[in-house]
């Protein structure tokens, strides 16, 4: 085959309406190239967004020009291959029509063979408005308004979130927005290769190569194999291969790949094409089975259960177009840092890019993959569902090679969030609609396609059409937002026991420092226009304070505002996930929302746009480690008559929840401590680490202790050793943080070079000190640790990355350091 890249064949756009032509970058999109030309201000700072609305009412044209030379002319089919237009395009060739589209997730094939021309060719595409095309067609279909203020972005088939979000701003692009080019060839072409493993119970493994081709032909493959250093080669359509090195989820071992290499033959000799792409040898399989509690929810990777651990992921950017993998590898990579192995890619955004799923392959993590459908309802025509059927087989043939690959997903809440309209009176048509495509069409798509891979309809669904929460204890698994939509009490996460837990969360504010990059001087007050506008939850501002205020005392200022709000969203996750993971195996998988963002905002996410950690994120690191101890509190505080407080807070649970692949000896400990630095009281056991087990280890009678200093006077510190080392450790409070009186005292710091960029702080106070947080002036750093409990006496050593050269003594007085103790007025 030839192939001919058209991508950085010198692109040039404008406005259908007549205005110059100005340069384009292909992939891309016309927001960002309206961007670099100096047309529009940048669309991510302040309240630019509401001015950027005109782009998407527009027409827009793309235009480039190539030479075509005898030997393309020559060969037998020429194709234009257009792997993703955004999204109601018109290409013509030569002033000639090639073909239209409708549907952003679907690559195109054209017939250009009698259209092109030897010498200069002329390829245009025209984009029109998707905004008018929405508000134009299947005018029947009605469905409820999600996030979108036109209320109709599910008749076209386009990233959903484009049309705004609860996290994200409103830009309906349109462009270019994944690769180009001519593909020229002879006689036949490979399409694709099916790779199917068989695995013995002896280790070996088997794969059968299935070759698809445009044409009918008899075919065979020539194969060579390699992982690390060793290859195999051979002739034939399978591949046996004596107890290979298997891939594994991060934590349960290495995600060890293989390049498979592959020339498929044509009947005379000819090579058909190539197909060389890296796999993982491993089984996936989603497993329900009749158990105690009702029907088991969990995935078994090698034949081995796996509690997931994770986030769900959105687009990496406001604009997905021109994604690279530099742009992946930052938040995956914190993933895997953090200890997880899964993600969920969510409904609403895109199908990734190769890149993401490069990256998940080779860090661990499984992807859970959802169809792009949210939310509210989508038509159910036979052309919305043959577009979708196109859709769904070409992402399915696409990804199924990949190891991360877990699940796919029909859509998100779409069945939770309208369940009596699809079962109500007068709800028929509606259940015909969604029944065709998510449980029709698209499940037809993944077995005909990979037959090897799981299909789930909803997220949440619980394999009937009960969505409650009872029900999500019993099977399936479960979104919960009555913490945070609902406002209810942090302490309902362990009101329900679910078999998964596939969406929580709690929002925070960004950091000073993400906030610099979009916030003008002066505008940073969080109920002003500007922080309004990048707070996308209505009264999501609202939230964030009853939540805070609950907890914390009223903060010094807004940076202290800031800060308590990413404790706060700490204190939140951390009790569903603790919950989650203390109920192993009747849970078994904790995918708290979300891990990333994809402008600068207040959001749910763990990382900001910028890559900044929130605090969240440095927890995520402690309790998705492998061995995790947490303190269950049971009872609460409650304000009564004339604002009178009672507390049912006595006992303490010390629990351990361990997934690690082999047992381990462990040691217990905690210490309750009076603020005034006092050890009242402390205690040890040795505890047997089990995989895949959560086991109550201790109960903690404090009565007495809380009697004689009070509940405001004291905390509790768990911790857990293997090895003599310290894994796990957390601090429990028997009263909220804004009823006690934390010591007001220095922190010292000492600083040590490491070696090029590299450097060590170790942090010490003679007091307790909660949640201290760090800065290193004038740069970004990446660190091990942050947002750390800082224990009287125990110094604490954490590892900095520096991206300048610097001098101890220079790094020391570069940092500046916040606690609760400085935070509350």
């Amino acid at each position: 085959m030839r192939i001919v890249g058209l991508s950085s064949a010198g692109w040039t756009f404008r406005d259908a309406g007549g205005s110059a032509w100005l340069p384009a970058r292909v992939p891309g999109c016309v927001h960002t190239d309206l961007l670099r030309a100096g047309r529009i201000p940048d669309p991510r700072v302040g309240t630019n967004e509401a001015a950027l609305q005109w782009i998407d009412g527009r027409d827009w044209e793309y235009q480039a020009r190539f030479r075509a030379n005898a030997a393309l002319l020559s060969r037998e089919v020429v194709e234009l291959v257009a792997d993703g237009l955004d999204t109601i395009a018109e290409v013509r060739l030569n002033g000639r029509l090639v073909g239209r589209t409708d549907n952003m997730f679907v690559g195109h094939r054209w017939d250009i063979g009698r259209l092109l021309r030897a010498g200069a060719n002329l390829l245009v595409i025209r984009f029109s408005s998707a905004t008018r095309y929405v508000r134009t067609h299947r005018l029947g279909h009605k469905p409820r308004d999600i996030n979108d203020p036109v209320g109709r972005c599910t008749v076209i088939r386009k990233q959903q979130c484009q049309f705004g979000w609860d996290w994200g701003p409103r830009y309906v692009t349109a462009g270019i927005w994944r690769d180009i080019r001519i593909e020229a060839w002879d006689a036949n072409r490979l399409e694709g290769l099916r790779v199917s493993q068989n695995h013995a119970a002896d280790g070996a493994v088997t794969l059968a190569l299935s070759p698809e081709l445009a044409r009918p032909e008899r075919a065979t493959c020539r194969w060579t194999i390699t992982c690390g250093e060793r290859s195999n080669s051979g002739t034939g359509s399978r591949i046996t291969l004596s107890n290979p090195p298997l891939w594994w989820p991060n934590g349960q071992g290495r995600p060890d790949l293989h390049r498979l290499e592959v020339e498929v033959l044509g009947a005379d000799g000819r090579v058909i094409g190539r197909w060389d792409q890296r796999i993982g040898l491993r089984t996936i399989e989603l497993d329900r089975h009749a158990d105690e509690w009702g029907e088991s929810f969990q995935f078994m990777v090698n034949g081995r259960a796996v509690f997931a651990k994770g986030a769900n992921w959105i687009p990496a950017s406001t604009f997905v177009a021109g994604l690279r993998r530099a742009d992946y590898a930052r938040d995956i990579r914190a993933a895997a840092d953090a200890h997880m192995n899964m993600l969920r890619v969510w409904g609403g955004g895109i199908y990734e890019s190769e890149d993401f799923y490069d990256l998940c392959d080779e860090h661990g993590l499984l992807v859970w993959q959802d169809f792009m459908f949210a939310c509210t309802l989508y038509p159910g025509d036979a052309a919305f569902i043959r577009s979708s059927r196109l859709e769904a087989g070409q992402q399915v043939r696409r990804l199924r090679h990949r190891a991360c690959l877990a699940l796919w997903c029909g859509n998100n809440e779409i069945w939770s969030i309208n369940v009596r309209e699809l079962t109500g009176p007068g709800g028929k048509a509606a259940r015909r609609d969604y029944d065709r495509l998510f449980h029709a069409a698209l499940p037809a798509e993944v077995r005909r396609n990979d037959p090897a891979a799981a299909y789930w309809p909803s997220s949440p669904w619980r394999g009937n059409e009960d969505a409650g929460h009872e029900a999500g204890e019993k099977s399936g698994d479960s979104h919960y937002w009555d913490v945070w939509h609902g406002r209810n009490p942090v302490k309902d996460y362990e009101r329900w026991d679910f078999r998964f837990a596939s969406e929580f969360g709690m929002q925070s504010y960004s950091s000073p420092a993400t906030m610099d990059r979009f916030v003008p001087p002066g505008a940073r007050n969080v109920f002003g226009p500007v922080m309004e506008n990048h707070q996308k939850n209505k009264g999501g501002n609202q939230v964030i304070l009853d939540y805070v205020s609950r907890r914390y005392r009223f903060p010094r200022d807004q940076e202290s505002l800031v800060y308590l709000s990413q404790l706060n969203q700490v204190h939140c996750v951390q009790m569903g996930v603790a919950h989650y993971r203390r109920i192993m195996p009747h849970c078994m998988g904790s995918l708290y929302w979300q891990l990333n963002d994809c402008w600068p905002v207040a959001s749910w996410s763990s990382i900001e746009c910028t890559g900044r950690w929130r605090a969240l994120h440095y927890a995520a690191r402690r309790f998705y480690a492998p061995a995790f101890v947490s303190a269950h509190v049971p009872g609460d505080e409650v304000s009564g008559v004339n604002n009178y407080r009672r507390s049912t807070v006595r006992r303490v649970h010390i629990h351990t929840s361990y997934d690690a692949p082999a047992p381990a000896r462990a040691v217990v400990r905690w210490d309750l401590f009076h603020l005034d630095g006092r050890r009242i009281l402390r205690g040890s056991k040795a505890a047997t680490l089990r995989p895949m087990t959560s086991a109550r280890q201790a109960t903690l009678d404090l009565g007495p202790a809380l009697a004689r200093f009070g509940r405001e006077n004291l905390y509790l510190r768990v911790a857990l050793d293997i090895g003599g080392r310290r894994v796990s450790q957390d601090t429990a409070f028997l009263t909220l943080p804004r009823f006690m009186t934390f010591p007001v005292a220095p922190v010292r710091v000492t600083a040590r070079i490491l070696g090029a960029g590299r450097a060590a702080l170790t942090f010490a106070s003679g007091t307790f000190q909660h949640m201290v947080s760090f800065d290193v002036g004038g740069q970004e750093s990446s660190a091990s640790d942050n947002f750390f409990d800082l224990y009287p006496g125990e110094p604490h050593r954490v590892e900095v990355a520096l991206k300048g050269r610097m001098t101890a003594a220079r790094l020391r007085q570069s940092v500046t350091m916040r606690s609760i103790s400085g935070s509350m007025a």
